[in-house]
């Protein structure tokens, strides 16, 4: 199912030059981008994060809340979903074949800013997964919350210029950009690859990526110390 969107997107271009400034190698990069930061979230975090509201419904937190290490790395890394780890190489392939295709010259300072910045959208991408797993404790159920994660990732797929350029949809953009912070996740690192550097969104994402690793941790333990054991 993957590659529908990549065909989607060249039937788009074929009929226009560029979307919201981003031309077609530009976007075909920001999409393996989505690609690879998406399978990398799915296989490494997913997984664990969905499967604790099954933790808490059955009583099986409390095994984990026991063992002399830090609850949150134990309960968000525990198991690696190997079935999704093609959708990295994808994305790494189709980011790859982008910059093939626009003749893109190496500049290692870039380079090095498309791996920070994308660790720093690796990151800003579990703190949302990881504050709302924290619901379960008083949800339960995680339907609601695999619903807001899909959300979240289909916001990230999308240039943050669509959404400036389009005027009902400005607030949108503004709110998503520098409130909930999910158009940076892609857009930020992806632009410094391969478009103008934006020092101004470079340190907001930084400075996000902190808040938020914070923010989250914050509340994931707010969340354990509201969790009523089995046993209580």
């Amino acid at each position: 199912m993957a590659g529908h969107p990549l065909v989607f997107y060249e039937i788009i271009f074929s009929y226009t030059r560029d979307v919201a400034g981003w031309n077609r190698e530009h976007y075909l990069f920001f999409v393996g981008c989505h690609y690879a930061l998406s399978g990398f979230v799915e296989t490494f975090f997913l997984e664990n994060c969905t499967g604790f509201a099954e933790l808490v419904r059955s009583g099986n937190l409390d095994l984990y809340l026991l063992k002399p290490i830090d609850e949150q790395f134990l309960i968000t890394t525990r198991h690696i979903d190997w079935s999704t780890f093609p959708n990295i190489l994808q994305g790494a392939c189709v980011m790859g074949y982008a910059l093939w295709a626009m003749d893109w010259s190496f500049d290692l300072g870039r380079m090095l800013g498309f791996v920070v910045l994308f660790s720093c959208g690796v990151a800003m991408a579990y703190a949302f997964l990881l504050m709302l797993c924290s619901l379960s404790v008083w949800m339960v159920r995680n339907q609601s919350l695999l619903e807001m994660w899909w959300l979240f990732t289909t916001l990230m797929r999308y240039p943050r210029e669509i959404f400036a350029t389009t005027g009902w949809a400005s607030p949108i953009g503004l709110f998503f950009t520098f409130v909930v912070p999910v158009l940076l996740i892609i857009n930020v690192p992806a632009s410094v690859m391969v478009k103008a550097l934006e020092p101004g969104f470079i340190g907001l994402m930084l400075l996000a990526t902190v808040l938020l690793l914070l923010l989250s941790r914050l509340f994931f333990r707010y969340a354990l110390s509201a969790y009523r054991s089995a046993s209580s």
